[in-house]
């Protein structure tokens, strides 16, 4: 049986979803409306440094937390498993911890 315009307008909107859902730091800055240099700002360190924390394939959590929190966001860190996902509460504990 032929799939309908409906079925692949759907599968196509599922498509879209997930791709936003995924996005590089540079390309979520940039959806943020922000250069490189007023985060840098934000963040109060040189320009160079968040093109270099950018480029990076691996940092600490801290690291990017503070990038993310710089932007007005806040990280989770959530291990997704088959039968379900779970948010990891480690790191925000630690993050408590130095505060409290």
């Amino acid at each position: 049986m032929p799939h309908s315009f409906a079925f692949f307008a759907n599968e196509w909107a599922a498509r879209v979803r997930d791709e936003i859902g995924r996005l590089s730091l540079n390309q979520l800055r940039e959806a943020r409306s922000l250069t490189q240099a007023s985060l840098a700002k934000l963040l109060g360190i040189p320009q160079g440094g968040v093109s270099r924390l950018e480029r990076r394939t691996d940092m600490y959590v801290s690291t990017l937390r503070n990038y993310i929190r710089a932007m007005g966001g806040e990280l989770k860190i959530t291990a997704v498993f088959p039968n379900g996902a779970v948010e990891i509460s480690q790191f925000q504990d630690v993050e408590q911890q130095k505060n409290g």
